[in-house]
């Protein structure tokens, strides 16, 4: 899909406040689950709800098509994601320089990592509320296979989260440094006189 992009500083793959937020998105959600836009009253904005009593029966991935593959060469993956306090996971697929696919999945359920030929499973503690997960694939891919970084194939985010942001960036950013669209802002409370 962006194979053929110049890549550099940030690549948005989703924005809860766009006209078509799943453009570049399959889902499904089975077994009382469901993907919806909801006003989240932390940010008082729009936000994409991902919930179900069964992490694997609900989810979105891109890109849409199994077939195809994301493309995505910069490194650091950033999701902007708010704990819901239920089992949530992520997974990402990558290639690395020796033409491997290979998937990192995290989960806040997960106790200990697990690094086998093709799959690499890991804890992720979630703060209350909202969270940014920055996800440095380059480091993650070099200290589970000894390998180097290629390309990402695919993403799929499972339930139970609430989404407003997923982009890819060349570098870890400050918070000055990244765009006001790319930041979560929470509203301040007046003084109230």
């Amino acid at each position: 899909m962006f194979r053929n992009t110049f890549q550099s500083g940030f690549l948005s793959l989703f924005y809860s406040i766009g006209s078509k937020p799943l453009q570049l998105w399959s889902r499904q959600a089975l077994n009382g689950g469901h993907i919806k836009r909801v006003i989240d009253e932390d940010v008082q904005s729009s936000v994409l709800e991902i919930v179900s009593p069964n992490v694997s029966t609900c989810w979105m991935s891109c890109p849409m098509d199994d077939k195809k593959c994301l493309g995505i060469k910069l490194p650091f993956l950033v999701i902007i994601v708010k704990n819901m306090e239920q089992y949530f996971t992520f997974e990402i697929q990558i290639v690395d320089d020796k033409g491997i696919k290979r998937r990192f999945r995290a989960s806040n359920y997960q106790v200990e990592a697990r690094v086998k030929p093709f799959v690499c499973t890991m804890p992720m503690r979630l703060d209350d509320g909202w969270n940014q997960v920055q996800f440095n694939l380059a480091d993650f891919v070099k200290r589970a296979y000894g390998t180097n970084y290629v390309e990402t194939v695919r993403i799929t985010i499972h339930a139970n989260c609430r989404l407003r942001r997923i982009y890819f960036a060349d570098r870890l950013y400050t918070e000055e440094e990244v765009p006001q669209e790319f930041r979560l802002f929470l509203p301040v409370a007046g003084d109230e006189k």
